[in-house]
């Protein structure tokens, strides 16, 4: 590939990485750069997965703090969000290019729709019980809840942070800051499991993928200063707002 599109495939990772890092959604940079830039939608969704993975990576360093304080529920929810995200990985290894971008624009309105609504949902959820009761109390729900998250994540990595921020956000209350935390380190370990199955696809187009990674991996950790400087509710107008344009973007072009 020649040095200007990896520059641009470079910066637009570390704007993924930034991004990912505040609230979820970095991927909705990343993958539309790489079709951009000749990629089928089925590599480019692999490469940017494995690409964006060191820049949660850096993002998890900088929220180490909040993640230690989120410990207990963060262990519990590793196992089904790893089972989940080797159920998707596999599933995308097997789909045809027809069937993933038939699905992908759905996928992504769908996450920016909960993320939106989050708010309601949340307090629906505690009103019926199926919240969590305290810092380290993981509600039963949230187990099945962060399977199907986990697929959606090794199926599609795009926007996986969007709907593991509105799962968080619904089930376990909390402030923006630990909550950011979680979402972070149990999407580094979804995304880990698709890269591990991806690399050995043989899809994967690693020379995009290593500029990109080291600028996601820049981006992850510079983002998380900034957002600690963001209004919660800005920033997430600002990323459902971005999401339904991609996904009505790509559905307008599948």
């Amino acid at each position: 590939m020649e040095l200007l599109p990896l520059i641009g495939l470079g910066a637009s990772a570390a704007l993924a990485g930034a991004v990912n890092s505040v609230a979820g959604g970095g991927t909705l940079i990343s993958f539309p750069s790489l079709i951009a830039a000749g990629y089928t939608p089925k590599v480019a969704n692999m490469t940017s997965t494995v690409a964006i993975w060191p820049g949660t990576v850096g993002g998890s360093l900088a929220y180490r703090k909040e993640i230690g304080e989120r410990a207990p529920r963060t262990k519990r929810l590793t196992i089904p969000s790893v089972l989940g995200a080797l159920v998707g990985a596999l599933l995308l290894y097997v789909s045809t290019d027809k069937v993933f971008n038939s699905v992908v624009p759905f996928l992504i309105i769908f996450a920016s729709l909960v993320l939106a609504a989050n708010s309601r949902l949340s307090k629906l959820a505690v009103r019926h019980g199926f919240a969590s009761e305290h810092e380290a109390h993981v509600p039963l729900a949230m187990y099945p809840v962060m399977f199907f998250v986990g697929i959606y994540g090794g199926y599609f990595g795009a926007g996986i942070g969007i709907l593991m921020l509105a799962a968080i956000s619904i089930l376990a209350p909390d402030d923006l800051q630990h909550s950011n935390a979680v979402k972070g380190m149990l999407g580094l370990l979804i995304n880990f499991t698709a890269v591990v199955v991806f690399a050995l696809s043989g899809l994967v187009a690693w020379q995009p993928a290593a500029v990109m990674a080291v600028a996601a991996m820049a981006g992850g950790y510079g983002g998380v200063a900034v957002a600690r400087r963001i209004n919660a509710n800005v920033l997430r107008a600002m990323i459902v707002a971005w999401g339904l344009f991609m996904g009505v973007y790509l559905f307008l072009n599948s």
